[in-house]
């Protein structure tokens, strides 16, 4: 499918927010590891989602449609799947599930497809093997072997710099374990927020995590048990980033959107807010929603560590800002679905920005930009980026392999085209 942007677009009203992908990925398997019935309001369906809720069925949860949401019973002893599970394209799902399968017994063949198949998860492998884990992988990437039950508990280090996922997937199983659990942090954790939210959800759940210090490690008591919970699932400030950086570039009457909650801490990518404030967007930000104005947009620097998935966002709204904006503390976007450092460079570079590619970041200065054909390397992020900066670019835009946006966000063409985008799709 192609996506056709005509520039010197318009939008406004009011969207509610795509439910959030990363609630929803911790809920399914929360709720999984339950006792009795968890009812999941607002869950998002999307290519990601579904292969966790997939794998949760695999394990040997009931799932069943309810108004407004899904029910899942819970699993008393997990079980390995007879079959291989098959994470698509969702790192999330693997990772998650890698320390989970240490628990059920029986060997678990995690896989996936297409840019999965390349994600790094020798990091998490090796620190379970080390507390006697049964579990291997190839060279570090997927497909991965669990056996189990081997996860008994004990003291496990991770770098910081990879990939939170890990941190959230041994959050998730080592509750369960016999023994107590101490998750040291090498460096610095990056993408605090992510990790603060499996702690979140867990805790509706009755488990206990402690955070030590700035994240510097978690303590996680054995022997626990999941409760069955009630979660509304929040909207998605990561996916709504877009449509608000759409709006600080071509909305006088601005935009509205709803369905946020800003009550709930340490969301990933609430850091849009002040991203926005930051360029000199017109913000109006309440409990449930947020309020975007076309502003003069000025280049800012952006620090990625906490808030990697706002970059492509960053860059959409840097062409058209006045001045430079560095990106820095970037690097893990080399391994996410595309090496997003070196597509939003070549992408935006067809457009006429000038990009300059560095080791963890961009340097881009903003200027006339002009439409051109893209390719989003598959990558969801990289799709909804273009077609952002698309919106106020001299003619016409062409994204192809528009539907990768599945991923994360099915419906953004048709939301994008329904707020004012002259957006056109073709199959």
């Amino acid at each position: 499918m192609k996506a056709i942007i005509e520039g010197d677009s318009k939008i406004g009203g009011s969207v509610k927010a795509p439910p959030s992908k990363s609630y929803t990925h911790r809920a399914f398997i929360a709720a999984m590891l339950s006792e009795g019935e968890t009812f999941i309001g607002n869950p998002l369906s999307s290519a990601d989602t579904e292969a966790t809720l997939k794998a949760c069925e695999a394990f040997g949860a009931e799932t069943e449609e309810a108004k407004g949401g899904i029910i899942i019973r819970g699993v008393e002893r997990l079980k390995a799947p007879s079959q291989p599970i098959n994470c698509r394209e969702s790192a999330s799902t693997l990772r998650f599930l890698i320390p989970v399968a240490a628990l059920a017994e029986g060997k678990t063949v995690l896989t996936g497809e297409g840019s999965l198949l390349n994600r790094p998860v020798g990091p998490l492998v090796e620190a379970l093997r080390k507390i006697g884990v049964k579990c291997w992988s190839k060279d570090g990437k997927p497909p991965v072997l669990v056996e189990g039950p081997s996860l008994r508990g004990g003291e496990i280090s991770l770098p910081g710099n990879v990939s939170s996922q890990f941190f959230s997937g041994l959050i998730f199983a080592c509750p369960l374990a016999e023994r107590n659990s101490e998750v040291k942090v090498e460096g610095r954790l990056e993408s605090k927020p992510y990790v603060d939210l499996t702690v979140h959800v867990v805790s509706r759940h009755g488990v206990r995590v402690e955070i030590l210090g700035d994240h510097e490690a978690f303590k996680i008591p054995g022997g626990q048990r999941y409760r069955a919970a009630v979660h509304k699932v929040p909207g998605d400030f990561s996916s709504a980033s877009f449509l608000m950086a759409a709006a600080a570039l071509t909305s006088e009457e601005g935009l509205k959107v709803e369905g946020l909650n800003l009550e709930l801490q340490n969301q990933p990518d609430i850091e849009i807010i002040n991203v926005l404030r930051g360029m000199g967007a017109r913000v109006e930000a309440e409990s449930f929603h947020v309020k975007v104005s076309k502003g003069n947009l000025r280049g800012i620097t952006f620090n990625a560590e906490d808030w990697p998935d706002l970059v492509p966002v960053v860059a959409a709204l840097a062409c058209h800002a006045e001045g430079e904006t560095r990106i820095t503390g970037a690097g893990r976007l080399r391994i996410k679905e595309s090496d997003r450092l070196a597509a939003l460079s070549r992408e935006l570079s067809k457009m006429g920005v000038k990009v300059e590619e560095k080791a963890d970041g961009l340097v881009l200065r903003g200027g006339r930009v002009h439409g051109a054909e893209i390719d989003p390397h598959g990558d969801h992020r990289i799709a909804m980026a273009c077609a952002v900066a698309a919106l106020k670019a001299e003619g016409e835009t062409v994204i192809f392999n528009a539907e990768c946006v599945g991923k994360s966000y099915p419906e953004f063409f048709q939301v994008l085209r329904e707020l004012g985008g002259r957006v056109k799709l073709v199959e």
